[in-house]
């Protein structure tokens, strides 16, 4: 892929007609995407904004490649699930792409990784290979060469006595974590974290009883002392993520918008002030697609920023059925 167009897409510069062109492009060298495109009848000519554009059903990273070009992947992201689930697969051709965009979409919201320690609390992405935000983090963990970093399994008298010490100093520090970790790690723990970031990616997949975000961030602020609990908005199928500090809203680099959909009309799509199921454009995903129909639903706002309200309860989007094979 031209470095050129690499630029383009993190510049932030003119994101639509960037849009528009990786479309036409994925049109024409993106095999399952091209296939789903012409189920829908979608003419590529008449595409002239992103909402006109065709969004891939995200189930069609579990059964089909989803590659612009014909590659070998230097990595393959897997998405967490069961024994009796099919796995997303995310074939990844180059994972600069993925560094840089990691890096600098941390950067345009919390400044450079280098400044502070980073902790990662992901028992069970962790415990299976091919996860993303581990390949995240580990690169987190490279860039920031603290001698404090690392990873914790279940070690929580460990990781207190480490954010313990690393508040005794004032030293600015990253926690990120899955959900049903660090709820447990505030059951056992009372501290009063002023200098640390505790950035929950979501996650109890039947290991907690689900809270709403409300409980979840007001528990977890009274326990850690924290005025505000941040998070991280990202997934198997994007190179990209969207961040929160606090309250639940989202916001997106500027080569990632998201959209909502309408749950009766897949093809109805809003950008602003709506209720729906999300969309998501990720430039960043040149080499696969860079345009997913999520199962999340969510709430778009006017400033773009959007709120994670929950999943479909039926994940079959009604796009897949057109290319049952």
């Amino acid at each position: 892929m031209n470095e050129a167009i690499v630029d383009r897409i993190f510049s932030g510069r003119e994101p639509e007609a960037l849009a528009l062109e990786i479309f036409r492009l994925q049109y024409g060298a993106n095999d399952t995407y091209r296939a789903y495109v012409d189920a829908l009848r979608v003419e590529p000519a008449a595409v002239r904004r992103v909402t006109d554009i065709p969004f891939l059903p995200i189930q069609f990273f579990k059964s089909r490649e989803v590659t612009t070009g014909r590659f070998e992947p230097a990595v393959v992201f897997e998405s967490s699930g069961t024994t009796q689930t099919v796995n997303s697969r995310h074939l990844v051709r180059d994972t600069g792409i993925y560094i840089r965009s990691c890096m600098e979409g941390f950067r345009r919201f919390y400044g450079p990784v280098e400044d502070y320690v980073i902790l990662g609390l992901l028992p069970n992405y962790l415990e299976r290979k091919h996860s993303s935000l581990v390949f995240m983090v580990e690169e987190m963990i490279a860039r920031s060469k603290r001698p404090e970093n690392g990873f914790y399994l279940y070690e929580h008298e460990k990781l207190a006595e480490t954010l313990m010490s690393l508040e005794a100093r004032r030293q600015p520090v990253l926690l990120i974590g899955v959900t049903f970790a660090l709820l447990d790690f505030a059951e056992a723990y009372n501290l009063d974290l002023r200098h640390t970031i505790v950035m929950e990616t979501g996650g109890m997949k039947g290991r907690r009883e689900e809270w709403t975000r409300e409980e979840l961030h007001g528990f977890l602020e009274s326990r850690l002392g924290l005025p505000g609990v941040h998070a991280e908005y990202g997934m198997t199928e994007l190179l990209s993520q969207a961040y929160s500090k606090g309250k639940g809203r989202f916001e997106c680099p500027p080569w990632m918008q998201v959209l909502v959909r309408d749950e009766n009309d897949p093809f109805q799509l809003s950008t602003a002030n709506a209720a729906g199921v999300i969309n998501v454009v990720d430039l960043a995903n040149i080499h696969s697609c860079s345009f997913i129909a999520t199962d999340d639903i969510g709430r778009l706002h006017g400033d773009g920023s959007f709120e994670v309200l929950g999943r479909l309860d039926n994940s079959a989007l009604r796009g897949c059925s057109l290319m049952v094979s």
